[in-house]
């Protein structure tokens, strides 16, 4: 894991010596999760995460965590990011793994588009599955917003098979117009396929606070 910081911070240093006419932003997140699920998938009941961004000129590189009971969920990512008229692309990768024994590594290449309302993402990706044998996977999302709003549904294929749909509505809480926190309410429906057994359906408020360095 410190070869892994150690990296990340390389990057952010040889990016700010390639690009140094780039206006470079730092920011930095808190929060909490009622429920922490990730693409349909329920993780950890109350979690805490955070995470610290760099950005400059359309590129970017972050880090994630998060509580997962056994140990904590870190993540890695960057990519880069540019519009052409009313449309923007991305395109990116993103590394999660564990302390603990909750899951395994996955390693994906991020891509997405996006029109007014609309994007859609795709994720290509690979789960190194403890002593089994290593699995591949693809992911893709569309998802629609509007003032507030937003619905979504995702599907996986490959080796992992499932869907689900999830809705919500997030703001910023304000008082005397000072911002306090961003706050969503969130509802997540996930099919049987997705989670080898049942359906499930959850209700999920997240609060969180980000903060400019």
């Amino acid at each position: 894991m410190s070869r892994k910081i150690a990296i990340f911070g390389l990057a952010v240093s040889l990016l700010g010596v390639c690009a140094p006419a780039l206006a470079v932003d730092l920011s930095a997140s808190a929060g909490f999760n009622s429920e922490y699920i990730y693409r349909g998938i329920h993780q950890k009941k109350s979690s805490v995460f955070g995470g610290l961004d760099l950005e400059a000129g359309g590129f970017y590189l972050g880090t994630w965590g998060a509580d997962v009971g056994d140990g904590a969920e870190i993540d890695f990512y960057g990519g880069y990011g540019f519009e052409v008229g009313d449309f923007n692309f991305g395109v990116g990768a993103t590394v999660y793994t564990y302390t603990g024994d909750f899951d395994d590594t996955y390693k994906e290449v991020n891509l997405s588009a996006g029109w007014n309302f609309l994007t859609f993402d795709a994720a290509i990706g690979s789960y190194d599955n403890f002593d089994g044998p290593t699995l591949d996977y693809q992911f893709y999302s569309l998802t629609a917003e509007y003032k507030g709003f937003y619905g979504k549904v995702g599907v996986f294929e490959d080796d992992f098979d499932g869907t689900y749909f999830e809705a919500g509505y997030g703001g910023t809480l304000t008082v005397q117009e000072t911002d306090l926190l961003d706050y969503a309410f969130t509802v997540i429906h996930s099919d049987s396929t997705l989670l080898g057994g049942s359906s499930d359906t959850n209700f999920v408020l997240t609060l969180s606070k980000g903060f400019d360095l």
